[in-house]
């Protein structure tokens, strides 16, 4: 493997990831385990001091752009102890003066105190996982909040922030274009600045894998949901900057934005990734998931379960898987600056994916079509 020669290193954020939800989703392939018993709220956030101690090294000199704290379910941690993480990471590394920092929420979880505490200990976006507004579709979705509950939430979280961001789910069993839209109004009337929108996808690994639910919607009728949602959206507002995220204002998600234009990012926490370039090389990590083991490993060092280089063969699939989620696409500079790869280099795949109506190559820029979007794992294919 030819080891790289990168000019400079891409902007570095901070991915901190909270395991426990009170139940885990039959749909969520994410890293998150049940609570059983109380919370270890103290021991854990003496891991995620740990961890990022022993991380440094890996980025001495650079700063934090942006800070996600994702889950599981973070708003089940007291504001108290955000607060020390928080303090605890700014007295170890730099982070930006204008850095975006954000906490998930469960509108199941929501404590008034909580929420206006994380914004006292420097939390400055909150992302609030409300799914739907349909408590039947909520219910099937194994959601722990009713939509009562989801509009108190959105109301005490309002309250206390500028910006927030409502997740809404669409294409779920017997679930009409009407009720995906009406989720979608009711999000809207909220006033959030940021709203994603997913289409409902059977992930491995989960409990609907397994038991697959009746009356999923056709995919033709899933399109036509999302075409509607985009077109309200738009309506309203809400610019569509990634295939599933619309912003208002252009306050879009930096620190999503900074995995899509192929950002480097430290993760810390039970599960969490990283991907961290240098001058010669680029690496990912990724840490043990089971939390209990995770906080035991990491007292001595043996909680990263995944350290390996990044081929060049590897890196535009890599660029390009995410890259290619935002409307806007990508320059020729990026993919030379966070690969280290000539543009040129790409171009006999990406004239392909032009013919086929996935793209359109401008100057300095290739863009993806609707096509494209709509279809992007056959678009990724090309890159294989």
């Amino acid at each position: 493997m030819s080891s790289l020669n990168l000019t400079q290193l891409p902007p570095l954020s901070l991915y901190i990831h909270m395991p426990w939800c009170i139940k885990k989703c039959p749909y969520c392939d994410f890293n998150s385990h049940g609570l059983k018993g109380t919370l270890p709220e103290q021991e854990y956030i003496d891991s995620l001091i740990i961890d990022l101690e022993q991380s440094l090294p890996l980025v001495w000199g650079r700063s934090i752009q942006t800070i996600f704290i994702g889950g599981g379910t973070p708003s089940l941690f007291s504001g108290e102890a955000i607060d020390r993480l928080i303090s605890s990471i700014r007295s170890r590394i730099k982070i930006s003066p204008y850095a975006e920092i954000t906490l998930e929420a469960n509108p199941g979880t929501v404590e008034k105190h909580y929420i206006a505490e994380y914004a006292t200990a420097g939390v400055n976006r909150i992302s609030l996982g409300i799914q739907s507004f349909n408590d039947q579709h909520l219910k099937i979705l194994g959601r722990i909040h009713s939509a009562d509950e989801a509009c108190k939430a959105i109301e005490t979280v309002a309250n206390n922030f500028a910006n927030f961001n409502l997740d809404i789910i669409y294409g779920l069993p017997k679930q009409t274009i009407e009720q995906a839209i009406d989720d979608i109004q009711h999000a809207i009337n909220a006033k959030p600045t940021h709203i994603s929108a997913y289409n409902l996808t059977i992930e491995p690994n989960t409990h609907f894998a397994k038991f697959i639910p009746k009356h999923m919607p056709e995919d033709d009728v899933c399109y036509q949901m999302q075409d509607a949602i985009i077109n309200t959206l738009a309506s309203n507002g809400y610019k569509r900057y990634e295939i599933s995220a619309f912003a208002k204002n252009n306050l879009q998600s930096q620190h999503n934005r900074n995995y899509w234009e192929f950002g480097d990012y430290l993760g810390i926490g039970a599960g969490a990734h990283s991907k961290l370039s240098f001058h010669d090389r680029i690496i990912r990590q990724m840490r043990h998931k089971h939390p209990s083991q995770y906080m035991e490993r990491v007292k001595v060092q043996q909680h990263i379960d995944e350290d390996r280089i990044v081929t060049s063969q590897e890196l535009p699939f890599e660029f390009m898987m995410n890259a290619l989620r935002l409307c806007n696409g990508f320059t020729n500079t990026l993919f030379a600056q966070t690969t280290g790869q000539s543009f040129n280099s790409i171009l006999p795949q990406l004239l392909e994916a032009q013919e086929q109506g996935f793209i359109e190559l401008g100057y300095n820029k290739v863009t993806p079509t609707t096509k494209g979007c709509d279809f992007l794992n056959n678009l990724l294919e090309l890159f294989l």
